[in-house]
């Protein structure tokens, strides 16, 4: 028998889809600051939302 092929599975599944709406001048800042430090909008408002949470 030949081993599965794909992706393994990863150690902390994001499985919650979240959808948010922004006006334009917040989604210009969001892009900016992941561009600025290379992470996906998902990673920065992932982060943003730890950073609550730590108050």
């Amino acid at each position: 028998m030949s081993p599965r092929t794909g992706r393994p599975k990863a150690d902390n599944p994001k499985s919650n889809d979240v959808k948010v709406r922004l006006d334009e001048v917040t989604h210009r800042k969001l892009l900016q600051y992941c561009k600025n430090h290379n992470i996906t909008k998902a990673e920065a408002i992932r982060n943003g939302i730890y950073l609550l949470l730590e108050k």
